[in-house]
C-alpha cells in the first residue's frame, strides 16, 4: 500500500516549479509567449507528482494565442524543468489561464465608479439652490 506524501512536501514542489517555470518562460523563444510577459500565479501537483495545473496571466496577447504558444514550447519546458528540479519523474504540465487578475481589475473598476457616484451625489446635496 503505498504511503501518502506529506502535505508540506506538495506545497514545496509547487512553489519549486512555479520558480523554476518563471525563469523557464523568459528563456522561450516563441514570440507568442516571449512578447506578451507570461507570468506563473500559482501551480497545483497532485499528490502522486504525475499532472501538475499550471495557472498563468499575461499582459497583452490572445489568449488562444499565448496558450498555443505554451503548448508549442512543452518540450522544451518540460526539458527545462527537469533539468532543474530533482524528481523521479516530471509532471505532465497543463496550462490554465488564472482568471483571478482580470477578475480583480473588474472588481476595481466597480468599486472606482461607485465611489465617484457617491461623490458626485455628495457634491450636488452640498450645493446651495438659488431661489
Amino acid at each position: 500500500m503505498p504511503s501518502k506524501r506529506p502535505h508540506f512536501h506538495i506545497n514545496r514542489v509547487n512553489e519549486d516549479i512555479s520558480r523554476e517555470l518563471t525563469y523557464i518562460l523568459r528563456e522561450v523563444k516563441d514570440p507568442r509567449v516571449a512578447n506578451n510577459f507570461v507570468s506563473v500565479t500559482k501551480t497545483e501537483t497532485t499528490p502522486d507528482l504525475k499532472y501538475c495545473k499550471v495557472y498563468y496571466s499575461h499582459m497583452s496577447g490572445i489568449d488562444k494565442e499565448v496558450k498555443a504558444g505554451l503548448y508549442s514550447a512543452m518540450g522544451f519546458i518540460k526539458k527545462e524543468l527537469s533539468s532543474r528540479i530533482n524528481l523521479r519523474n516530471t509532471p505532465e504540465i497543463t496550462f490554465v489561464k488564472d482568471a483571478g487578475l482580470a477578475h480583480g481589475a473588474r472588481i476595481s473598476e466597480l468599486l472606482k465608479e461607485i465611489e465617484s457616484e457617491s461623490v458626485g451625489e455628495k457634491s450636488a446635496e452640498n450645493t446651495p439652490e438659488n431661489p
